[in-house]
């Protein structure tokens, strides 16, 4: 054993000095616990083989030895896997102001990845199963009866079976990707995480909206940043039908070209309505995120209200009366008076 250590050391020295590319710090120290106890088991089988064991003994190792073998593969194939994925996400900055590609990279990534891991451990379980021959015995006795108990277990589990395949659709239709903005029955928040049954939603006040996968297939849903972060927001002004809507115009596209949340595409103020009391002005501004858009319009809705009052108080809506006055009102005088 203190050999089968030695060597895996010396081979493990070899590949760090080999192996110079973006995958050796995640890569090797991944493989390192896993590799070097299939060493270790390699070593102990050749050395077992050289032994007279009794018969009991021998099956006991060759059960136990293929189960270790079975488990130590699974978990080397998981660290793999791990390490890949690890890779792809690091490759991917999902903090960059543009990072549709990054989140494209990154959902679909983390989908099948998860869909290879589940894969991996129902093979390392049939391999350990395998491994045992009374259960293969019972594999075989049983398989007359498997069309019935799929049945059963198919109609028990069809909530989850749905979702389980919507989850790997999902990796490739993309309708939704991680940290897309979203509006799911009508609350607003960020796709915070994708498993392969359901979806993690953090609305804007930090509460977590736990969604099947299978709604994102079969509901309509609003998703601000399918092509691009890019967003354009609205503010809504009510003045007096009297008001100087130029004047207007002009201290809005300043107000929204004065902040630095503007991304430079999209300032205008149009009147979009007319009442008798007032007349409706919807400005349009641009931002480069759905957060940003949010605290633009905030801040150039404050910054409007401001100008109003302080600049054209006339073009705050007021409520007009009139008043008109006559004759004062006289009791008709009673017959014969």
């Amino acid at each position: 054993m203190t050999l089968a250590f030695a060597a895996h050391w010396v081979i493990y020295a070899i590949m760090v000095r080999v192996v110079r590319t973006r995958m050796q710090p995640v890569l090797l120290p991944a493989i390192f616990q896993p590799t070097r106890w299939l060493v270790v088991l390699l070593a102990l089988s050749a050395g077992v083989q050289s032994l007279d064991l009794g018969q009991k003994a021998q099956v006991l190792w060759s059960i136990g030895s293929r189960m270790a073998f079975a488990m130590l593969a699974g978990w080397l194939l998981f660290g793999i896997l791990r390490a890949v994925r690890q890779i792809v996400e690091q490759q991917a900055d999902i903090n960059a102001e543009d990072n549709l590609k990054a989140r494209k990279r990154h959902t679909r990534v983390r989908i099948l990845y998860r869909i290879v891991q589940s894969i991996v451990a129902v093979f390392v379980i049939a391999m350990m199963l395998m491994a045992i021959p009374g259960v293969r015995t019972i594999g075989v006795t049983l398989a007359a009866s498997a069309g019935l108990v799929g049945l059963a277990v198919g109609a028990a589990a069809q909530p989850a079976l749905k979702n389980l395949i919507a989850g790997i659709q999902m990796a490739f239709s993309e309708p939704i990707r991680l940290d897309d903005v979203v509006i799911v029955e009508g609350e607003w928040g960020r796709v915070e995480d994708i498993t392969l049954t359901y979806v993690v939603i953090r609305i804007w006040d930090d509460r977590r909206m736990i969604v099947p996968v299978s709604y994102f297939l079969e509901k309509p849903f609003q998703n601000w940043t399918t092509r691009t972060s890019d967003l354009l927001g609205t503010v809504f002004l009510y003045v007096d039908p009297t008001a100087d809507i130029e004047r207007i115009r002009t201290a809005f596209v300043a107000a929204v070209q004065g902040n630095s949340r503007w991304d430079g595409r999209v300032a205008i103020l149009q009147v979009t309505d007319h009442r008798a009391d007032a007349l409706e002005l919807r400005g349009l501004l641009s931002a480069r995120n759905a957060g940003m858009a949010f605290d633009l319009r905030c801040e150039v809705r404050e910054s409007m209200l401001s100008f109003l009052r302080g600049e054209m108080p006339e073009a705050l809506v007021r409520t007009r009366q009139s008043i008109e006055t006559g004759q004062a009102f006289t009791r008709p005088s009673a017959l014969g008076e």
